[in-house]
C-alpha cells in the first residue's frame, strides 16, 4: 500500500511538473516569436518533437500501417491548426491571458463530443460553459471602451475550440489504434505541414538569434516530446481527478510567469476573470468530486 501511495504521489508530482513546462511555454513561444515568425517558431518545435520521438519510440514507428497513418495525419491536422492559431495569436495577445483563454477547451469538448458521438453533457458541463463565458467576459472586455475581441482574442479562441477538435479525434482514434504511433504521426503531420508552409511562404530561415534557437528547441524538446511523454506516464499511477486539476494549473503557471518574467500586466477585473475562468475548467474537469467523502470515509 506505501508503494502505491508513493507511486501516486511522484506521478502527482510528475503532473505538475508538465502543468509547469507547459505554463512555461507561453513565455518561451512569446520570446521566440519575437526572434522569428510563428510558423517557423512551429516549423522547429514540432521537426525537434518528432524527430526525438521517433528516435526513442522506433519500434512503434517502424510498424505503423496505412489506418493508423491515415488516423495520425487527421489528429495531427487538428493539433497544426490548433498551434497555427495560437502562435500567430501571440503575437497580439498577452501571454498569461491567452494561456486562460486557451484553458477555455476543456469546456468545448464534451459539447464536440455530443455532435459526434451524440452523448449530451451533463449539468457541470452546462454549468462550467457558462462560468466560462462569463470568465473570458471579464477577461477580455475593457469597460472603459465596452465589449470588443482583439484579434488575439478571437485566434486564442478559435485555438482553444481547434484543440478540443483534437482532443475528441485523439478520443476516438486512440481506441482502435497504438496511442504512442499515434502521438509520433501527429506531431511528424504538424512539423511537415509547418515546414511546407515556411517553405512556399519564403519564411524558411536558420538566420534565428541563439535566444531564439533556445526558446523553439526548449518548446519541442521540453514543451512537447517530454511534456506529453512524462503526462503519458505519470497518468497510469494517479487518479484522473488528480491528473485533471493538476494540468489544468497550466493557464495559473502561464499567467504567473508571464508577470514574472514577461511584465505582463493583468487588471484586478482581468485576475477575477482568470480565477472565473480557472472554476469553470475544475468544474468541467472534476465536476468537483474531490469534495465528496468516499463511502468508506463516512463509514469511519
Amino acid at each position: 500500500m506505501d508503494k502505491i501511495k508513493k507511486l501516486s504521489f511522484l506521478a502527482d508530482l510528475g503532473l505538475l511538473l508538465v502543468a509547469i513546462v507547459w505554463g512555461t511555454g507561453f513565455v518561451a513561444s512569446k520570446n521566440a516569436i519575437a526572434a522569428t515568425t510563428p510558423m517557423m517558431v512551429m516549423a522547429i518545435r514540432f521537426t525537434v518533437a518528432f524527430l526525438v520521438s521517433a528516435i526513442v519510440f522506433f519500434k512503434h514507428f517502424k510498424n505503423i500501417d496505412k489506418a493508423t497513418l491515415k488516423a495520425g495525419c487527421i489528429i495531427g491536422f487538428f493539433l497544426f491548426s490548433a498551434f497555427a492559431a495560437q502562435t500567430i495569436g501571440l503575437q497580439y495577445i498577452q501571454a498569461g491571458k491567452q494561456a486562460f483563454l486557451t484553458a477555455t477547451n476543456v469546456v468545448m469538448v464534451p459539447f464536440i463530443f455530443w455532435a459526434v458521438k451524440k452523448q449530451r453533457p451533463d449539468r457541470y458541463n452546462f454549468a462550467a460553459a457558462f462560468i466560462m463565458l462569463l470568465g473570458i467576459t471579464l477577461l477580455t472586455t475593457d469597460f472603459s471602451t465596452g465589449f470588443a475581441f482583439g484579434s488575439g482574442d478571437t485566434l486564442t479562441l478559435l485555438c482553444a475550440f481547434l484543440f478540443a477538435c483534437h482532443i475528441v479525434s485523439v478520443g476516438v482514434f486512440s481506441k482502435d489504434h497504438d496511442p504512442i504511433a499515434l502521438t509520433i504521426i501527429q506531431l511528424g503531420f504538424t512539423a511537415l505541414l509547418s515546414l511546407i508552409y515556411v517553405a512556399v511562404s519564403g519564411e524558411l530561415t536558420v538566420s534565428i538569434s541563439p535566444a531564439g534557437w533556445m526558446n523553439t528547441v526548449y518548446l519541442g524538446l521540453f514543451s512537447t516530446f517530454l511534456a506529453f511523454l512524462l503526462q503519458t506516464v505519470c497518468q497510469k499511477y494517479t487518479s484522473s481527478t488528480h491528473a485533471a486539476i493538476l494540468m489544468s494549473l497550466e493557464s495559473v503557471f502561464g499567467s504567473l510567469f508571464s508577470i514574472i518574467l514577461l511584465g505582463d500586466r493583468f487588471t484586478a477585473v482581468m485576475l477575477v476573470g482568470c480565477i472565473v475562468i480557472f472554476l469553470g475548467v475544475i468544474t468541467a474537469e472534476t465536476k468537483w468530486s474531490f469534495l465528496k467523502k468516499s463511502p468508506d470515509t463516512r463509514q469511519g
